[in-house]
């Protein structure tokens, strides 16, 4: 009898033994194609073009939060919650434009000086409406193009572009504080120049180098795109998404739950991406100190992200990596909550936060995205869960208010609440889509050639 390899007791565990979980038929690969090849041109295609586009996306979005440890509070009279507001204006167009971005994308295919208050708001307002669609979408075009077991590594590599823009800006914001003065500006507003610069031109170079959907993949033989279209197992290419569909889409709890389990994991997401310079501050750092002190925990993050995604596709398996990140963020979470006079340990249990937390998003969304079969599902469904979840961010703007400085008792509540439910919520996901696996196998309606629910 053969020893059991960690892969299989996972998938016994999870999965009714009858088969795992995860397994799909395989498609037979042409003669004339060879796929490991194949895999490597698409991933020179699809991914990196996304990922710099993410990169200047999530730079744009989150700078504001190096600005704001910077003069720009007090250059535009900012009191009491006015700098959360900004941070909050900005979110409401990205989640009313994201669900319209997602159902256009298939049809046309994927390719004023700041001196008030009320001129912040007015740009973040419209760089939310910009930005609505970039995530989504991305995450839809990629789950066209990979099968489930090796889709996190390509949905991770792309939610590294959240690290990058963190890292990044951090490190871009120690180096412009010092240009304070230059030309008669402050150094929050060359911040916004110069990172607004780098994404204008990303902005012209994306309409020639984004890749299409695979059926219109021009770089492709007709051999290859069928083969890719295949293998990806993403059915019903049509370009017309219904307000049936969308009725149907809906109809489904565990599409509500999904929502519900996403949105609990931004709260503390967006919490730390925004005021992780805010925090650091209260520790006592210079400004250009604190902008560097930002980038150890989300490059601790990306690393362990980027582990958690290869032994993901290697188990063929989410749910138990997501309930390690929880896990972790919950202790870090813990540290920064009750050790306040210890700077080395408060800054340990950011890291450990952070980690946790941000390693757990893209496991969530190739989860959940991967396990619809069709066009139509994805992309209703990335849509959702982007504009569902960044309702959290909502809250998240409002967790760490100034007066609360510098324990910040009430943001890091909120944060962990946010945490516990979305493990709580990932769960039950993972039991009812365990559910709908037996329910399929006992069922004599089965149909073999559709894989059965990721767990």
């Amino acid at each position: 009898m053969e020893e059991q390899t960690l892969e299989d007791k996972l998938d016994d565990t999870l999965a009714p033994p009858e088969t795992p979980a995860t397994v799909e038929s395989p498609v037979l690969c042409p003669s004339s194609v060879n796929e490991k090849i194949l895999i490597r041109r698409i991933d020179i295609r699809v991914i990196p073009m996304l990922v710099i586009i993410g990169i200047s996306s999530f730079l744009d979005r989150v700078n504001i939060s190096n600005a704001l440890t910077m003069s720009l509070p007090k250059d535009l009279g900012l009191e009491g919650v006015e700098r959360n507001v900004a941070l909050t204006i900005f979110f409401i167009p990205y989640i009313l434009f994201e669900i319209p971005s997602n159902l256009v994308i298939k049809k046309i295919r994927p390719s004023i000086w700041l001196t008030t208050y009320r001129g912040l708001l007015v740009t973040r307002f419209f760089l939310g409406l910009a930005e609505a669609g970039v995530y989504p979408g991305s995450f839809y075009l990629i789950s066209t193009w990979y099968k489930r077991e090796e889709s996190q590594k390509r949905f991770t590599a792309y939610y590294g572009s959240v690290f990058i823009a963190n890292i990044c800006g951090g490190l871009l914001a120690s180096g412009i504080a010092k240009m304070d003065g230059i030309r008669g500006l402050h150094n929050w507003r060359w911040i916004f120049i110069l990172e607004g610069a780098f994404t204008l031109l990303i902005g012209i170079l994306s309409l020639f180098l984004v890749a299409e959907f695979p059926e219109n993949a021009t770089w492709l033989s007709d051999e290859e795109r069928k083969f890719v279209i295949a293998r990806a197992k993403c059915t019903g290419q049509t370009d017309n998404i219904t307000s049936r569909d969308i009725v149907v889409f809906f109809k489904d709890p565990n599409n509500i739950l999904a929502g519900i389990m996403y949105l609990c994991l931004i709260i503390p997401i967006y919490s730390f991406a925004y005021f992780t310079p805010t925090i650091v501050k209260t520790l006592g750092y210079s400004v250009i100190q604190t902008q560097l002190h930002s980038v150890p925990p989300i490059a601790a993050a990306f690393v362990l992200c980027t582990i958690l995604a290869y032994l993901s596709d290697k188990a063929r398996l989410r749910f138990p990596f997501i309930a390690f990140g929880i896990i972790l963020g919950i202790s870090g979470l813990s540290i920064m909550m009750t050790i306040h006079h210890n700077f080395s340990v408060q800054y340990a249990g950011l890291c450990l936060a952070a980690m946790g937390l941000f390693s757990c998003s893209p496991l969530i969304i190739c989860w959940y995205v991967m396990n619809f079969q069709s066009h139509t599902e994805r992309a209703i469904g990335t849509a959702w869960l982007n504009a569902f979840g960044n309702c959290g961010g909502f809250v998240a703007t409002f967790a760490f208010l100034q007066r609360d400085a510098p324990y910040y008792h009430i943001g890091y509540t909120i944060c962990m609440v946010a945490v516990c439910l979305c493990g709580g919520a990932a769960s039950l996901y993972a039991l009812l889509l365990r559910r709908k696996n037996m329910a399929r196998r006992s069922s004599t309606m089965d149909d073999k050639s559709t894989p059965y629910y990721s767990l």
